[in-house]
């Protein structure tokens, strides 16, 4: 997994979005199955960097994240921000976007 040169904030991540075919959205024949047909489905990608994780309510420690860098995701649709950092595109979002890990 390469390094990236983005370091989030808080209890913030940088994922990397899956390909089509990474992501299962290209069927058996090879067909890629358009993004009308999955328009409703959550987004899935990998975790590239973690943020330190949020203050506590009293400000003494920080709460860790839930997931690492190298975690396989499923997020929300619509609960982040892109970016392009060297002609590739990542996604910044909020740990409270993310719906689950992929085992």
């Amino acid at each position: 997994m390469s390094e990236i040169n983005l370091k989030p904030l808080a209890d913030r991540v940088v994922v990397r979005p899956l390909t089509d075919e990474e992501a299962g959205n290209v069927s058996a024949s090879g067909i890629i199955i358009p993004d009308t047909a999955k328009e409703e489905k959550p987004e899935q990608g990998v975790v590239m960097a973690v943020g330190a994780g949020k203050w506590d309510e009293d400000g003494e420690k920080r709460l860790p994240l839930d997931v690492k860098v190298g975690d396989r995701i499923v997020f929300s649709k619509y609960g982040y921000d892109e970016v392009k950092l060297s002609g590739e595109k990542y996604y910044i979002l909020s740990e409270t976007s993310i719906l689950a890990i992929i085992n």
